[in-house]
């Protein structure tokens, strides 16, 4: 019987704990003052940072799978 409260009990606090998060979320949302504006002195990018295509991306992979495909084999260990 006691099981069974500490399962019901365990199952609500698991329920109503996204409940919570949300009603802070929202508080701090209210309590936040007014967005000023941005006054740092970083000058903004020019462009974002080069990421290639896809095909590109995938002509790359296929260079590092030809090249580790035909890589010689490693040296025998010497007997001694």
């Amino acid at each position: 019987m006691l099981n069974r409260f500490v399962a019901i009990g365990l199952g609500a606090v698991i329920a109503l704990a996204p409940l919570a998060a949300v009603a802070q979320t929202e508080q701090l949302a209210q309590a936040a003052p007014a967005a000023t504006p941005d006054t740092t002195m970083a000058k903004p990018m020019a462009k974002p940072a080069h990421k290639g295509t896809a095909h590109h991306m995938q002509k790359g992979k296929t260079h590092h799978m030809h090249k580790t495909k035909m890589a010689p084999a490693a040296p025998a260990t010497p007997k001694s």
